[in-house]
């Protein structure tokens, strides 16, 4: 937000960008993240059984990190992941 002096509220600056095509961008991106992510911890789950460095009954504490660098963006999400 902005402040200029002669109002007596801080107004926000018009955006630059198109919203509809941010919104479609970032839909398909976190679409994206889901399924990949998914299946790569599908995938790594099945082999750490397979080879014996996990039994299948563990809860499996996660994270991901999403960053956006030009954006000054970095998140954290943190949970788990039961296996039975």
């Amino acid at each position: 937000m902005l402040y200029d002096p002669r109002q007596q509220e801080p107004f926000e600056k018009e955006t630059a960008m198109n919203e509809e095509t941010f919104n479609m961008s970032l839909r398909k991106f976190l679409k994206v993240v889901g399924v990949t992510s998914q299946q790569e911890i599908e995938k790594a789950i099945r082999a750490a059984i397979a080879d014996g460095r996990l039994k299948g009954n563990e809860k499996l504490e996660a994270q991901m990190v999403l960053t956006i660098g030009k954006a000054g963006l970095s998140h954290k999400v943190a949970g788990t992941i039961e296996l039975e």
